[in-house]
């Protein structure tokens, strides 16, 4: 795996701009924030995320991958000035979850997610390196 970060380009901040790997492709459906049996458990947006980001490592684990694998991550919050506000807790789960591994990501603010009560939702894709 390679982080792609033009020459003379300011560095990205918890993102890469880019990624290059090869290996066998894990992709997740949109995850959102609640337990395995379909629970949300809070509805706070960064607790959200944190589960979010617990169930991610799940569906990775299943595939014998890791956040270590993750290669871009695509996520959908209901609340952008929320996302901007939160930087320093939301920064502090990611870390709890995957670790400083920041892949090329994407976030995009919708006006709702088809389960009502989630304010999140996430994409991730992994590559298991080829042994």
């Amino acid at each position: 795996m390679k982080f792609l970060h033009p020459q003379g380009w300011k560095p990205a901040k918890g993102y890469a701009n880019g990624v290059t790997a090869s290996g066998q492709l894990v992709f997740t459906g949109g995850l959102v924030g609640w337990n395995g049996d379909q629970v949300f458990e809070t509805d706070d947006f960064v607790g959200q995320c944190a589960q979010t980001f617990a169930n991610i490592v799940a569906v990775l684990k299943e595939a014998g991958a890791g956040p270590e694998h993750l290669v871009r991550l695509t996520w959908y919050v209901t609340d952008k000035a929320e996302y901007l506000a939160r930087q320093r807790e939301l920064g502090e789960a990611y870390r709890q979850a995957f670790g400083r591994h920041f892949p090329a990501m994407a976030v995009v603010q919708v006006t709702a997610l088809i389960e009502d009560r989630a304010r999140v939702e996430i994409e991730a894709t992994a590559v298991i390196p080829t042994a």
